[in-house]
């Protein structure tokens, strides 16, 4: 292992907070100024530990009978050789030493759009929302209230929008060094134009087609499209682990779908977001047949004996006759 050596103070998700350099043995690591690596951490001690040659062309480290040790895959070592993948822990502080002939991987291919930053994400997630707004608004506006529904609506939306957008973009800038407001805000319009054409096709086709179902679970593929955006705002933060994220907008998804199955059961006893399509539209999107009201009303007579059983159930042990 040649010199010089590279000394890194590791974050906790292994990226690299700081590097020194030290041309030779040995290292003195501790929180006292005549060290090579000086640790600002209330946790080592004055003098830690020590990196020096083991004696076989490698590296070890040696507790300096410090107060907390040195750490490594949780347990306490005295004396170890360390290679530069190994992480060791003094104090708070987590480490790794690297000579100067560490073989390093080759450089990752850069998929960043470069030239979708700043204002044209940030525009494109502009229209795509008044667009959305003035869209739903004005098929909403069955009593042509004016302009004031319309500006309440993009205000509302915008406000939402911003409000999401600002949150992803100050974790962008606490975590990935940049704020990208732009492409988060674009992130959000999208995710909302998903959910929004989502729950019209499903609500039309159901009407069309009476199949009700389409359209008694649309929270859950809200849900789903909310863990998208996650991934994808996640993604844009840091790119490096796509498939951590992946599983990260899974786990999110999985848990909101639950949490809303069960908020419906408690609240009327079944896990659909409703009984039946509350949505109307033209009888020309009509295509399945509609029944007669003979047929209906024979179908809802076979519906009163249980109906008449279930009334004469006891609530709370009480009979109600």
């Amino acid at each position: 292992m040649n010199a010089p050596y590279f000394v890194e103070v590791l974050a906790r998700n292994g990226e690299v907070r700081q590097r020194q350099r030290v041309e030779t043995l040995p290292i003195r690591i501790g929180r006292a100024y005549d060290n090579d690596l000086i640790l600002d951490d209330h946790h080592a001690s004055p003098h830690h530990a020590l990196i020096e040659d083991d004696g076989q062309g490698g590296l070890q480290v040696r507790d300096l009978d410090s107060n907390n040790g040195v750490v490594c895959q949780g347990c306490r070592r005295e004396q170890m050789q360390i290679g530069g993948d190994t992480v060791f822990r003094l104090g708070h502080t987590s480490l790794r030493v690297r000579c100067a002939d560490y073989a390093v991987a080759d450089a990752r291919r850069d998929t960043t759009r470069h030239g979708w930053e700043g204002w044209p994400p940030a525009l494109a997630g502009g229209i795509i929302l008044v667009l959305l707004t003035l869209v739903g608004t004005w098929g909403e506006d069955t009593e042509k209230a004016g302009a004031i529904l319309y500006v309440n609506a993009l205000a509302g939306l915008l406000g939402m929008a911003l409000l999401w957008s600002g949150g992803w973009t100050l974790a962008n800038r606490l975590f990935g060094g940049q704020t990208r407001f732009g492409r988060h805000l674009f992130i959000a319009a999208c995710g909302l134009l998903v959910i929004e054409t989502v729950s019209l096709l499903s609500s039309v086709a159901a009407y069309a087609l009476s199949l009700v179902t389409l359209t008694q679970f649309d929270s859950l593929l809200e849900i789903l499209v909310v863990a998208g955006m996650v991934y994808f705002h996640l993604l844009t933060i840091n790119p490096n682990h796509p498939k951590r994220i992946a599983v990260s907008a899974v786990v999110v998804g999985l848990l909101g779908m639950g949490l809303v199955l069960m908020v419906n059961f408690q609240k009327g006893g079944i896990f659909a977001d409703e009984l039946y399509n509350s949505d109307l539209y033209s009888p020309a999107l009509r295509l399945s047949a509609d029944k007669p009201v003979n047929q209906f009303l024979e179908e809802a007579q076979h519906l009163k004996p249980q109906l008449d059983a279930e009334r004469g159930k006891p609530v709370n042990g009480v009979s109600e006759y």
